[in-house]
């Protein structure tokens, strides 16, 4: 499976699926600083730094088929610690344009990530634009402490795919997000290299945006078993 990045960050959903088995064959990205982060780890996949033009910027030239877009949009006007001002909100209203890659690129399955704060401040929108565009959508909080980390961090995971199938509808009661597949626990979970940050806040030494970057990734572990469902899932598609 091939996966389109959007608003990649550092890569930690990137990673994660990649470990899954889905390749990374696309990432975009507006931090110059993310950016370089995503040019070592990888180095042979091509980056935009605008979700706006990212229809554009994709089918401009010939590129490999795109099964699965994934990315977290912008939480700070769905969050509860933001300004509330809902996925209308100017950065959380990006979300608009990755509905508009999704119509344009029309994958197989569609992976959205972000804050619990997007129940109340922007679902409604996010699975009306999915459902506008031939999709069924499905979703479930999985925090890191579900995989074994020593921190909640709850997230909400929507999981999105087309409605009909081969003329077949797929059965609602048979879910995906909530788990065909055992959770990927790393024995002993792995501590995090000498920062208490992911716990318990920001070390007071980390530069901003090393700190912004860790701040709003995905957690891989996680990442990894969404996509370890969303492989299985396709697979027995295709069968």
């Amino acid at each position: 499976m091939n996966g389109l990045s959007l608003f990649s960050g550092i890569g930690g959903l990137d990673l994660g699926l990649e470990r899954a088995g889905i390749t990374t064959v696309g990432q975009v990205e507006i931090d110059p600083w993310c950016r370089r982060v995503l040019a070592k780890h990888w180095p042979d996949v091509p980056r935009h730094d605008d979700v706006r033009t990212a229809v554009d910027w994709w089918l401009e030239q010939q590129r490999p088929h795109v099964h699965l877009v994934h990315g977290g949009f912008p939480c700070q006007d769905v969050s509860d610690a933001g300004d509330l001002a809902g996925i209308e909100g100017e950065q959380s209203g990006l979300w608009t344009d990755f509905a508009a890659v999704v119509r344009a690129l029309r994958p197989r399955w569609v992976l959205v990530e972000n804050v619990p704060g997007l129940l109340a401040r922007g679902m409604g929108t996010v699975v009306g634009d999915l459902a506008a565009s031939g999709y069924d959508v499905e979703w479930d909080c999985l925090p890191a402490a579900a995989v074994g980390a020593p921190h909640l961090r709850a997230r909400e995971w929507l999981l999105a795919y087309p409605a009909a199938v081969g003329g077949v509808r797929r059965d609602p009661h048979q879910t995906i997000l909530a788990g065909r597949c055992a959770p990927v626990v790393r024995p002993g979970w792995t501590p995090e290299p000498r920062l208490a940050r992911v716990v318990d806040g920001v070390p007071t030494r980390m530069d901003r945006l090393r700190a912004g970057g860790l701040g709003n990734a995905v957690v891989p572990q996680v990442a990894e078993h969404v996509g370890r469902l969303i492989v299985a899932a396709d697979r027995e598609r295709a069968a």
